[in-house]
């Protein structure tokens, strides 16, 4: 059986995309967000928080998300937590080279908020089933 998606960590360093993100999570998706503007934030937090997944930016200042999800992953407490992204890049090369690092779906920025949380949903599902 399927473990049940609870808790999301949100690494999203614009405000408004992050507000909208965290709403469209929370109220539809019922889903707790948990959100920080950094990766060095997240990773310093992540023991702590216990997210079920990261739903990652790709191109932020400081750390890129493919560099948190490489961090993610060297780490004994979340090596296995399913990492997705979020981004305005979606070349099916940048796709496929995501899903060989690890994540386990890209989604495209601008997103839909009365489809993320489905989204976010499916992929948890695709990946841990």
């Amino acid at each position: 059986m399927t473990r049940m998606l609870r808790r999301i960590l949100l690494v999203e360093d614009d405000q408004d995309i992050a507000t909208l993100a965290t709403m469209a999570l929370s109220e539809l998706g019922n889903f707790e967000v948990i959100h920080y503007f950094s990766g060095a934030d997240a990773l310093a937090a992540v023991a702590n928080d216990k997210p079920d997944l990261a739903l990652l930016d790709f191109s932020m200042p400081g750390m890129k998300g493919d560099e948190i999800m490489a961090a993610l992953k060297a780490r004994p407490d979340t090596a296995d937590m399913p990492v997705l992204f979020m981004t305005a890049s979606v070349m099916p090369s940048h796709v496929t080279r995501l899903k060989e690092l690890g994540a386990i779906d890209v989604l495209k920025k601008p997103f839909d908020p009365l489809l993320l949380s489905e989204q976010v949903q499916s992929a948890w599902e695709r990946a841990t089933s």
